[in-house]
């Protein structure tokens, strides 16, 4: 029996490969499970957002893709559930975004701003992360956030 199912796995690719093909996301995901999530900027100004939670790999894959505005106070959170090296795209997503890069204590490690829509050039976290914020574009030049302001958000323990 074992044999058998080895030897039929090769006829087998082209049909994965097709259902892969099929799988393609044509347009936005649904809104995600959304959470607080505060930035303390180093002058003590605190900045609330609702940020949708983006938590497996299929969320994480489709992320903000096809979303055709991201409100001033709105975000996505990409959590990584430990530290590692992060890297992201703007494939198929239509606003430039700030991606906020952030270290396991909360504190913001790497900022890109206003990245590039449609762009496939690898965003790079240039260092270990628990996570990532994607932000409307502009809006940490807006706020006067900066590398090293912290981000308060449960999965830092340290929930606003």
């Amino acid at each position: 029996m074992l044999r058998r199912a080895i030897l039929a796995a090769p006829a087998l690719l082209p049909v994965l490969a097709r259902a892969q093909v099929l799988h393609v996301q044509a347009g936005p995901q649904p809104r995600l499970p959304e959470e607080p999530l505060v930035i303390v900027t180093r002058d003590g100004q605190r900045h609330a957002f609702r940020v949708e939670m983006a938590i497996d790999p299929q969320q994480q894959t489709v992320g903000l893709m096809f979303r055709t505005v991201v409100g001033p106070e709105e975000g996505m959170l990409f959590d990584w559930g430990t530290l590692r090296e992060s890297a992201m795209w703007m494939r198929n997503t239509l606003v430039p975004l700030d991606m906020l890069f952030i270290a396991a204590d909360g504190r913001i490690h790497r900022i890109a701003e206003r990245t590039v829509p449609h762009s496939l050039a690898s965003i790079e976290s240039r260092g270990p992360v628990r996570a990532t914020l994607e932000l409307a574009g502009g809006t940490a030049e807006r706020l006067g956030i900066r590398v090293g302001d912290r981000v308060l958000q449960r999965i830092f323990g340290n929930a606003p």
